[in-house]
């Protein structure tokens, strides 16, 4: 009788941890889908939004972008057609497992804000989404600072360092540190953790209660069209975290060894205070324009990703 039990317990803890790799298989899989092709299509304005982030108003006329279409050219016709996508490497060899990371704890921290609770609600969707974006920053900062490094480079690319060996560059100066690779740590908890508040808790909410309609595109429309207006409220809510993020990780004025922005906080009250409440939002546009319909290609590929493995590999 004793063994007995023992083999049922046994059997239960073996079909709990299969239960368990599966739901975590299916999350990565599809988070890191989602994110590989949300990235493939939107990174040159990832580009361009982070050449208006670090453009100061103090730098010659000459030298400063007018608009998203004058940067793309200009960045064209001096660096390059391969210039809209400086900077990708590191995101792409990031961006499965970030993505992952993101979705995977997104759905263990809604467990755990839910209290026992059988259904989320917005404060949960809410708190889930600002802890798993602060797990995902931790993760990803130090490929966004060798991103931000590449980005901001006006060399033609055929004459720009590869992505390793501005790695091992950074690395060799200043380490894995807060001066090294992980460089505007403190800034990047904020534009992940905000972004993801707003992002999981605006959708996740608003999809419950989308009316059902009968033919699949209507479906599809409707969540494409959230997901569209969850990016794009995000990305306003968190732009000066990101615009701070881009003035640590980027080149700093003044002489070599000078270090004007130097946190998070810091950098907003003196871009504040410099020039203006509105350059907390520059680059807000491209932004938009991609992590708004990002956003939306993101979340929908990884709930379709989502459906067709469970229906493949079911439980």
């Amino acid at each position: 009788m004793a063994g007995s039990t023992k083999d049922v317990m046994s059997e239960r803890k073996q079909s709990g941890a299969r239960k368990l790799a599966r739901e975590a298989a299916i999350q990565i899989a599809s988070g890191g889908s989602a994110g590989f092709v949300e990235i493939c299509l939107m990174h040159p304005l990832d580009v361009v939004k982070t050449r208006f982030q670090v453009q100061r108003d103090t730098a010659p006329s000459q030298e400063r972008y007018r608009s998203i279409a004058d940067c793309f050219r200009r960045m064209v016709r001096s660096e390059g057609f391969l210039a809209i996508y400086k900077g990708i490497l590191p995101p792409i060899l990031a961006e499965t497992p970030k993505r992952a990371v993101k979705f995977f704890t997104f759905e263990q921290y809604k467990k755990l804000f839910s209290f026992g609770a059988s259904t989320p609600v917005p404060v949960t969707l809410s708190l889930a989404g600002l802890f798993a974006g602060f797990t995902e920053a931790v993760f990803v900062n130090p490929f966004e600072v060798v991103k931000v490094r590449l980005q901001t480079d006006r060399e033609v690319v055929t004459r720009q360092p590869s992505t390793f060996s501005v790695a091992r560059g950074i690395y060799r100066e200043a380490g894995f540190g807060l001066r090294g690779l992980n460089l505007g740590l403190t800034s990047t908890l904020g534009r992940n953790g905000v972004f993801n508040m707003v992002y999981f808790g605006f959708y996740f909410s608003v999809k419950e209660h989308l009316p059902k309609s009968e033919t699949e595109a209507a479906n599809f429309a409707m969540r494409l069209g959230t997901g569209f207006i969850a990016g794009t409220g995000a990305s306003v809510v968190n732009i000066p975290f990101d615009v701070a993020k881009s003035r640590i990780q980027g080149p700093q004025p003044g002489g070599p060894g000078t270090v004007k922005y130097k946190s998070c906080l810091q950098s907003i009250r003196l871009v504040y205070a410099e020039e203006g409440f509105l350059a907390l939002y520059k680059g807000l546009l491209p932004k938009v324009l991609r992590l708004g319909p990002g956003g939306a290609v993101m979340l929908v590929v990884y709930e379709h990703m989502n459906e067709f493995l469970r229906s493949k590999f079911p439980a």
